[in-house]
């Protein structure tokens, strides 16, 4: 039987209580983010746990699915573009001090994946990119990554450093390089007909001039943007 295990504390990085929910009890360890202003228990609710639902069971696979708070940063218009990044900031540094740390406590493994649909998919790539060190998988499905739609002309360097498609082309540090080339699994999974095939396809190619190993996956037979084509890019890529 499947370990599901749910979890909520109080964030100091977010100052706020954060939830989220753990399918399995070992093995690859991998945060789920869900898609835009999307909850943590959506990969479930959406049949994404179902769907290679045998890896969880024989500790294969274990998934963190994180909240977001998307609707506090990028889609929030209430507050100025600035903010909006700051937030997403805030964000990445309740990842990084308190999601990772908790996934190292529940799993012995030294991987961590990441996936994602659609804005998750964003979320995927964006810290992937930007934490190297961090992460040795990263599987993107249906992702759409230009941030330049949640700014109304507005811009800085955080959004500048969360926009993979403008800071990528012109990054040149060894640290990045030598990881992106050494170390993880990437896959920019989408459909002929997804409305983000575009977008997959701008990064496939700055990925293939900074010579960063990644597997831009264009599937056929009509496929579009939507759960039930992710499904099966679960299987494909999970199970």
């Amino acid at each position: 039987m499947m370990h599901r295990d749910y979890h909520k504390w109080y964030s100091p990085a977010l100052q706020r209580d954060m939830e989220l929910l753990v399918f399995g009890h070992g093995g690859l360890p991998m945060i789920v983010f869900p898609t835009s202003m999307g909850r943590f228990y959506d990969y479930e609710d959406r049949n994404m746990i179902k769907a290679v639902d045998w890896r969880y069971e024989n500790g294969a696979l274990q998934a963190f699915c994180v909240d977001s708070v998307d609707a506090e940063s990028w889609y929030n218009k209430n507050i100025h573009p600035r903010e909006r990044v700051l937030r997403h900031n805030r964000y990445e540094q309740y990842l990084i001090q308190e999601v990772i740390p908790f996934v190292r406590l529940k799993n012995a493994s030294g991987d961590l994946a990441l996936t994602g649909c659609s804005f998750g998919g964003y979320h995927v790539m964006n810290f992937y990119l930007r934490h190297p060190d961090l992460v040795t998988q990263a599987v993107s499905m249906g992702g759409a990554f230009d941030i330049h739609q949640f700014l109304n002309g507005y811009y800085d360097d955080n959004c500048y450093f969360n926009c993979p498609s403008d800071f990528l082309p012109h990054l040149n540090d060894d640290w990045y390089l030598s990881r992106f080339r050494a170390r993880a699994k990437v896959v920019l999974a989408t459909g002929e007909n997804d409305i983000c095939l575009a977008e997959n396809e701008r990064l496939g190619h700055i990925m293939d001039e900074k010579q960063i190993a990644h597997w831009l996956d264009i599937w056929r037979s009509g496929t579009g943007h939507d759960w039930p084509w992710w499904q099966q890019m679960a299987v494909k890529y999970f199970g």
